[in-house]
């Protein structure tokens, strides 16, 4: 069903047809005034007709850039989302897109056509009638009337009012210089800005630095020092967020917002469009050649994967379509943010981007990255991040999405269907305990942690009553896992390895490799198509599993195995440690290796 598939992604025309392969069976879901798009009945926090306009808006961060660029396919697409912003910011027409009010969803959409007054003002402002001009300016104007999210929204609101600069439209540029003000008591070093309350994750590089690029592309004459700041972050951050792609381009799953998928690369098409390369000089610089690598080679792995329906709409979820996976606010067209990635068809053929060699880039084997919360390794051909003290608030699976003690490119992570059984859980890369009979409970938020370039720390409460206090250790494929925990009462644990796959995604069952399980005393193991993981007792498990997880909790694949250790907790301090290997090429080892062992049990 994945027809973009046998796109090559190696050249800028190639970009472009995946882009206009994208937005061509996104045209017969179009609305009769042509307003909004009707991409499927699944239910978000906004109604219906806000979900339908947000469709039709998010398809103009590509087709913004295409016509920047000058890009012929563009034209067939344009007569139809001109006439659907005529009539969506038309009070009087059946489709407007209505009055906004505080904290509206509306107020999202409405940064791209900021964006689209200062990269094509032309065609997006002076080309319509002055009747229409007029109703644009009074719709997108309501941004600066009601209140909205203190955290990366405000560059929302800040790209419309440059675009109405752009254009020669009021603009009130005391509010405008409270938002940019505001936007600076995000950033905290190393280029990482946090999104309050305190997330640390993919918005930095799709929300932040992807708008302060495009404002440094068009305000960088009018307001030089600010636009000089915001490149100069990008730049700071670019080898540090390379370092979350694998050399197959598989980004790290981790965070919220995940299905809007290949946004993961709009950070690298910013970094095109306003000209960043290199790094602060302490990590292997980005060149030209392999900035544009990390983004086609991310693309090319995205168009790989069962993401589309059969018309080739994009779907909700990552690995495959999953609604459990997904936040309140991702409503059918919310995928399409993913078409971020393209603001580098706004470059010409002989740009440097397009002209250069596509090349590999290698980060270091380990980057501690202190800003990100992370200690980012390499092991094999994936990246594993090994996290502490991050904690997310007001998103589903939050506790998933942040807080497991390890992520991996090839394996991504399983989310909670419910927390009664093992299996309902899926608890991969996760110490899980309760009372015995009662319901399983994790990490979730921390007393204190600590990172450095060796091991990360964690101290967690996961229940009144139970302290843990966490250890890990990275060694390349391996891993070492500690664990302190003290308990007023006795508790069960279960600890999981990764979560691999049981069959080859898009196999039938009856031709799919079968998948090795193994578990014993003292460990538990699977091995499949896809790649392998174990789990290996050093202290105080009793016995190994092979859990089975409820189809449907991996982001990655539909149905898995997690190898899972247990253990038996009296009152009073318990030391617990183990073992964790993980590959994608090679089967599960059947022991620890001395070397391996010598660290765990020096560790406890």
């Amino acid at each position: 069903m994945n027809r973009y598939a046998e796109n090559p992604l190696k050249t800028r025309a190639d970009v472009v047809r995946l882009a206009r392969d994208l937005i061509e069976p996104l045209v017969p879901c179009l609305s009769g005034g042509k307003a909004r798009l009707h991409l499927g009945d699944s239910g978000a926090v906004y109604d219906a007709a806000i979900a339908g306009m947000e469709g039709f808006s998010r398809v103009l961060w590509a087709l913004v850039p295409m016509l920047a660029g000058n890009c012929p396919e563009a034209e067939e697409f344009w007569p139809l989302w001109r006439e659907g912003i005529l009539h969506g910011t038309d009070p009087g027409h059946a489709e407007y897109w209505g009055d906004i009010g505080d904290f509206d969803q509306r107020m999202v959409e409405m940064a791209v056509m900021g964006m689209a007054l200062n990269m094509i003002p032309e065609r997006f402002y002076f080309d319509l009638p002055e009747a229409a001009r007029r109703n644009l300016y009074r719709w997108l104007n309501q941004i600066n009337l009601y209140d909205m999210p203190q955290n990366n929204w405000l560059f929302f609101r800040v790209l419309v009012n440059t675009g109405f600069m752009r254009v020669g439209l009021p603009v009130d540029e005391a509010r405008l210089e409270d938002d940019l003000d505001n936007l600076e008591t995000h950033y905290c070093a190393d280029g990482w800005y946090y999104d309050k309350p305190a997330q640390r994750d993919y918005y930095t590089l799709w929300a932040f630095h992807y708008y302060g690029l495009v404002y440094a592309r068009f305000m960088g004459e009018r307001d030089p020092e600010r636009s000089a700041r915001f490149i100069e972050r990008a730049r700071l951050i670019l080898p540090r967020f390379a370092a979350w792609f694998d050399e197959r381009g598989r980004g790290l799953p981790y965070g919220r917002s995940l299905t809007y998928r290949f946004a993961q690369g709009a950070f690298f098409s910013a970094c095109a469009l306003a000209g960043v390369t290199g790094g602060d000089g302490r990590l292997p610089e980005v060149s030209w050649g392999q900035l544009k690598g990390l983004l086609l080679r991310n693309l090319r792995d995205w168009m790989a994967r069962p993401i589309f329906d059969r018309d080739g709409i994009l779907t909700i979820g990552y690995g495959y379509p999953n609604l459990i996976c997904a936040e309140g606010y991702n409503a059918p067209g919310s995928p399409y943010w993913a078409m971020k990635v393209f603001a580098v068809l706004a470059l010409p053929e002989d740009h440097p981007f397009w002209m250069s060699e596509e090349a590999p880039y290698a980060p270091p084997p380990a980057l501690l990255d202190v800003e990100a919360r992370q200690l980012v390794t390499r092991a094999g051909d994936m990246v594993i991040a090994y996290t502490a003290g991050n904690h997310a608030y007001e998103h589903a699976h939050e506790d998933e999405k942040y807080e497991k003690f390890a992520y991996s490119t090839a394996f991504a992570f399983s989310v909670v269907k419910e927390c009664g059984t093992l299996r309902k859980g899926a608890y991969d890369s996760m110490l899980a305990l309760r009372r015995p009979g009662g319901l399983w409970h994790t990490r979730s938020g921390f007393n204190s942690f600590e990172l450095t370039e060796r091991e990360t720390r964690c101290a967690w409460s996961p229940m009144a009553g139970v302290t843990v206090q966490t250890r890990i250790v990275p060694l390349g494929k391996w891993h070492v896992r500690v664990h302190t925990v003290h308990a007023d009462f006795p508790v069960e644990a279960a600890e999981g390895a990764f979560a691999v796959p049981s069959e080859a995604p898009g196999s039938r069952a009856c031709d799919a490799v079968p998948t090795a399980q193994l578990a014993a005393e003292d460990r538990a193991l699977a091995h499949g198509p896809q790649g392998s993981t174990g789990i290996y007792a050093v202290n105080g498990y009793v016995r190994g599993e092979v859990v089975r997880p409820e189809p449907n909790t991996s982001l990655m694949f539909p149905r898995t195995l997690i190898p899972t250790l247990h253990a038996e907790i009296r009152p009073g301090t318990t030391r617990l440690a183990c073992a964790v290997w993980a590959s994608t090429c090679d089967e599960a080892p059947d022991s620890i290796p001395e070397e391996v062992l010598e660290i765990a049990q020096r560790c406890e």
